[in-house]
């Protein structure tokens, strides 16, 4: 049977969805974990070759994830940044932390996990971040799975905590002279409605992808804060280990390696984790 021209076959998305494979899509994703022109050339042919009617995505990820291991190590970690993230759970507990750890590293003053009290009743927030006279409440909406898009209501809900907050430290002396400002965060995706209303009511909304070009990705790029889920030389309960003990981030193995220890690795193990995530950050 003769082969379907690449931009006839049809891919099964996360949402059940069909679409045209796009080979400029899997190129750019390539291009953006740092591979060189010659390996996203010689997997994008391997692709183009081995790909059908019906495949899914998390398939094609897969296989260009397998290839790319097999290239260079620090290029497919970053790759699998996507699938990094929806492995911080089971919890949203991690994920917070990992955001806490994004905003410290942009300069702010962090505390995560916290209980405050609002005019009306208390509120537990996930992240509080303060920066110049500028105080900001964050909640994480976490997925562990792109089909958990985050709706109007979400926004909805938070903007609403928030003004309790805002409301009350507009009251207190020591926050005189600050702006107040609320947050979502999530690693999957908002709705439309969802980003409008965070627009429209000046709530701040940070996704995956959105806001388009310093979205949740850019930010793990830009600010080179990858999760420890990324690497290939621990073994899920390691990972799990660390993550209960509020280690989620490559950077903070790599600035206190003894962070490893209840981990039990030996001398040779550590030493080529390490050389992992330095060839990452």
């Amino acid at each position: 049977m003769e082969k379907k021209a690449l931009n006839n076959i049809l891919i099964r998305k996360a949402s059940g969805e069909q679409e045209p494979f796009a080979v400029e899509k899997l190129i750019r994703s390539l291009r953006n974990a740092g591979a060189e022109e010659d390996i996203i050339q010689q997997v994008t042919s391997d692709i183009q070759a081995w790909i059908y009617d019906g495949v899914s995505t998390k398939q094609i990820y897969s296989r260009a994830f397998t290839l790319l291991r097999k290239k260079k190590n620090q290029v497919a970690s970053r790759y699998k940044l996507k699938q990094g993230m929806m492995e911080l759970g089971p919890t949203g507990y991690p994920f917070e932390h990992f955001v806490g750890h994004i905003m410290h590293r942009m300069g702010y003053s962090v505390e995560v996990g916290q209980t405050l009290q609002g005019h009306c009743v208390t509120h537990e927030v996930d992240v509080v971040a303060t920066q110049d006279k500028q105080l900001h409440f964050v909640e994480c909406k976490y997925g562990q799975t792109a089909e958990r898009i985050q709706n109007v209501k979400v926004p909805l809900y938070i903007r609403a905590r928030v003004d309790d907050l805002i409301r009350k430290r507009k009251e207190m002396p020591e926050y005189a002279g600050f702006s107040f400002h609320g947050w979502v965060v999530t690693n999957t995706r908002f709705t439309s409605d969802a980003t409008d209303y965070g627009t429209c009511s000046g709530l701040k909304l940070l996704s995956w992808d959105y806001p388009l070009g310093n979205g949740l990705k850019d930010l793990i790029d830009r600010e080179k804060i990858y999760p420890i889920t990324v690497l290939k030389n621990l073994s899920k309960s390691q990972k799990q280990n660390l993550m209960e003990r509020h280690i989620v981030t490559c950077r903070q193995l790599l600035d206190d390696p003894e962070l490893l220890a209840p981990l039990g690795l030996s001398t040779d193990k550590t030493k080529t984790l390490l050389k992992e995530i330095r060839e990452i950050l």
